[in-house]
């Protein structure tokens, strides 16, 4: 008697705890939006429009605006860049000639 009492114990036991846990909504194609601190993402598509374009600050706000981006940056074939990555900032890489040559985040 006490076996039947101690297993039913646990059924229920089990029960109560799966009634708890909680399922999430979100699927990975679900598209996040922000980061963290609440910063909206870059997303670098939306400014590939300037590739081929001379660098100028109206090119560089105009990009920065359309990509979501917090931040956005020229990078030179000689600038050096740090290996931090931030997925709220735009970078527009240029030749020597300051022409856009790829777009990406981080």
């Amino acid at each position: 008697m006490p076996w039947k009492l101690a297993s039913l114990g646990t059924l229920l036991a089990a029960t109560l705890l799966a009634g708890c846990s909680s399922t999430s909504t979100e699927t990975a194609a679900d598209p996040v939006t922000t980061t963290d601190a609440g910063h909206s993402r870059c997303e670098a598509k939306a400014a590939e429009f300037t590739i081929g374009k001379k660098a100028s600050p109206e090119l560089l706000e105009q990009a920065r605006a359309r990509a979501g981006a917090q931040n956005a940056r020229f990078l030179m074939p000689s600038d050096m860049v740090t290996l931090e990555y931030r997925s709220d900032r735009l970078n527009l890489n240029t030749d020597a000639g300051q022409i856009v040559t790829r777009v990406n985040c981080g």
